[in-house]
């Protein structure tokens, strides 16, 4: 058996990117912000198009109540780096569908923004968070072609949204790790490449 073309092999062949799928980061992408992403793409026509998605599992030092003054409930809410474009925006994906009116379906049961008022009114009333809505900073932006080229680079694989609760419930690495398990026997090496490659 060879090892090495298991272990660091990252030409594998992958679907095309398209709207509601996943992006994930092959495993030796080093920059801050994509180290070991899984990127939801929220908005893709097609190859030659721009392309916007945001980075599911980067969870930064702030809360919701640092951010916005009107939220009442004591328990922090976390927020996640969405990616290094317009830091200083605050985007949200849920599966709350009409109970925030205004969002956009990303995918069936998955959809991003919505009314504002009506997602603090939402939170402020004590209804379930964890597991139906996560808050981020800033998005993850690519030109147009970029996006394409990057993908035939191999820079990510693109995988299927298996099950919309997985993107809310599962730890940073745990996303990561499902992902690429989704991806299929071929790329089972990546598993064994942990963020932190100390921890080996």
């Amino acid at each position: 058996m060879k090892f090495d073309s298991i272990l660091f092999n990252i030409n594998l062949p992958t679907a095309n990117p398209h709207q509601g799928a996943l992006l994930v980061a092959e495993p030796f992408l080093k920059d801050d912000y994509f180290l070991h992403a899984v990127i939801c793409l929220i908005d893709y026509d097609g190859g030659d198009s721009p392309a916007m998605g945001i980075v599911l599992n980067r969870q930064t030092a702030y809360s919701l109540q640092d951010l916005i003054e009107n939220i009442t409930v004591e328990e922090k809410i976390p927020v996640y780096c969405g990616g290094p474009v317009s830091y200083d925006r605050l985007y949200f994906l849920h599966t709350l569908g009409d109970i925030l009116p205004g969002g956009r379906e990303v995918r069936p049961g998955l959809w991003v923004g919505g009314d504002f008022e009506a997602m603090i009114d939402y939170i402020n009333s004590g209804y379930p968070i964890d597991d139906r809505i996560r808050f981020f900073v800033g998005y993850s932006g690519w030109t147009k072609g970029q996006l394409s080229q990057e993908v035939e680079a191999h820079t990510w694989a693109v995988a299927e949204i298996e099950s919309n609760d997985k993107l809310f419930t599962l730890s940073e690495d745990e996303l990561w790790h499902d992902a690429v398990r989704s991806l299929g026997h071929e790329h089972r090496g990546w598993l064994f490449h942990p963020r932190n490659p100390h921890a080996n």
